[in-house]
This record gives C-alpha cells, structure tokens and sequence, in this order.
C-alpha cells in the first residue's frame, strides 16, 4: 500500500474529529504547543547536514483522571491524553516533513498553589515524507530514515500555570524519536530537542470532584513471570532481506509502594540475521545456529498505571 503525506493527514483529521465529538465534560481540555528545537547528531555515522532550527506544533486532548481507579489515587491523579505533532526539521529535501499520532501520559512531579511541574510521555506512529530509497526516487542521501511509517515518540516536562479552572499556560523542554527500529535499514532514526510554550484549554474545568478512597497498602507479593516475542529486522545492504529475531524473558518481580515493582532476570534472543552472516561467510560450519543468540542479565523498575507499566 502506497503512503502519501495527504492520506495521512486526512486520517489525523477524521481521528481529531472523532475526539472532539467523544470528549466528555469535567476533565477534558486541549492543549496546543509551539515547539523549536534542533535536530540531535547521535552518532558518528550521522552525516547528514543539521538544520540551524527545526520546529514542531502539537495539540494534545487530555483527560484529567478524578479517582474512578484506584490506581489513579495511587499515582497522584495523572493525565492521560492523545497527541497530534507536525514537524519541520527546516530542510525538506533531506528530513522531509513528520507527522505523529501518539497516547500520552502526564505524571505530576511538583504542586505548589497554581503553580505545577509535570512529566509527560508518548509513544506512538510516526510518518515521514522523505526517506532512503533506490528506485524511482534515488534518494540516498537521508541515511537516518528508510520508511514512511516508523515509532513515533516524545518527552516532554512542563512548568505550568494555573491561571483559572478553564486555562493554563505552560512552558517546558522536550524530545523527540522518530525510527523504525531497523525493521528497515538504514536507520539511524532522527532526534530533536528543544523548548515549547504553550496553553491549555478546559471546556467545563480543569478540576473534576476527585474520588478520595482509604487505600489499604498492596501486599509486596512476589511473582515469576516470563514473556515471548519475534520481531524483524534487516542486515547488510540498504533495503536488503529481512530476518526475524525471536525473545524469551525469565524473571522475578517484587511490587513496591503499593503501585510499582523491581525485577530482575535473564533474557535470551535469537538472531536469523546472524545465522545468514554466519552461512554466508563460512563462518563455524555446522554449528552456525549455535552461535546465533545473545544472552542478558537484566533488571529494572516498572511503574505501575492500571493496566499498563
């Protein structure tokens, strides 16, 4: 299926009237912000010329949640919200332009009076109109992207103004990610920083009546778990083949504070690219497949918002 920047567009303003027409009352506002940034050299391998400025403009709709979980009481009544990016990185023949439709959440950091300091992420897809190609557009100079359609994500930490239950102002610092994980190659993706300013609007009111609960602690059980997944990627040459890579996870979690938890374990990956490589250089003969997996001891912290982490 053939992408085009149009048909993008049009499938953002059919999803952008369906929010509007399906946004509830108390809670629901839309926030719109102004981005100027900077495209980030990540790597040595990124030869591409750097813009003298990149810009961006956002508009998100966001739900205040009031209580109706008790997760939400227990994380502090984040927000959760669906954003819309447009950015120009300022050279469009090489980065051409991005588009990025993305769920979102907001965690406050600080409270203070009318004044707020909040943490947001959203992770999502992204498209972009120019990217690596042989035949018909021999572009070969954009060695960062090599698909329309990639992850689309971004950071961004605000300082915010309460000015009445209907506005607020804003102003914060911001990163973005735009790849496809090399599910084509090459990709060394695009990264942009940079400062926002914006407002915020409530139809109803910023401040729904919370639900206020007696929270009983959560017991600090411990769980073995372990997951399974295949993803794709391509090795060699510029839009080359394509070799699956299969995952296998073991580990332990221990929940924390009521809402969180730490794990720890072992995590195994198996990789079709490096068999080929292996096959195709006679390299270890016959035991090509037993030396095509990596191995990890890995371990974290997952933050806990309902169902999700």
């Amino acid at each position: 299926m053939k992408y085009s920047l149009s048909h993008t567009l049009l499938l953002f303003l059919l999803i952008f009237g369906h929010i509007l027409y399906a946004q509830p009352g108390a809670g629901f506002g839309i926030e719109t912000n102004a981005i100027a940034g900077k495209v980030l050299k990540h790597s040595v391998k990124f030869t591409l010329p750097i813009p003298s400025v990149s810009t961006a403009y956002e508009i998100n709709f966001q739900w205040q949640t009031h209580g109706t979980k008790e997760w939400q009481q227990r994380v502090r009544f984040p927000m959760w919200g669906i954003g819309l990016t447009y950015t120009d990185y300022g050279l469009d023949a090489v980065y051409g332009r991005a588009l990025g439709i993305y769920p979102n959440l907001q965690m406050p950091l600080i409270k203070r009076k009318n004044w707020e300091w909040t943490l947001r992420a959203g992770f999502g897809l992204g498209y972009i109109s120019t990217h690596y190609s042989h035949y018909p557009a021999w572009d070969t100079v954009n060695v960062a992207m090599s698909s329309n359609i990639n992850n689309f994500s971004l950071f961004m930490t605000d300082l915010r103004y309460h000015i009445n239950t209907h506005w607020d102002a804003q102003i914060g610092l911001n990163y973005s990610h735009i790849s496809n994980g090399t599910y084509h190659v090459p990709n060394l993706g695009v990264n942009m920083y940079g400062a926002h300013i914006g407002l915020r609007y409530f139809p109803v009111t910023s401040r729904p009546q919370k639900t206020i609960r007696d929270l009983k602690p959560l017991s600090k059980r411990w769980l073995v778990q372990g997951r399974f997944s295949m993803g794709f990627t391509q090795y060699g040459p510029p839009l080359g083949p394509t070799y699956k890579i299969y995952l296998a996870t073991l580990y332990v979690s221990k929940r924390w504070a009521s809402k969180n938890k730490v794990y720890a374990g072992l995590d195994y990956s198996y990789h079709q690219d490096i068999y080929a490589f292996l096959r195709n250089n006679e390299i270890d003969p016959g035991q090509e497949a037993q030396n095509s997996w990596k191995g990890a001891v890995l371990g974290g912290a997952e933050f806990g918002v309902g169902c999700f982490g």
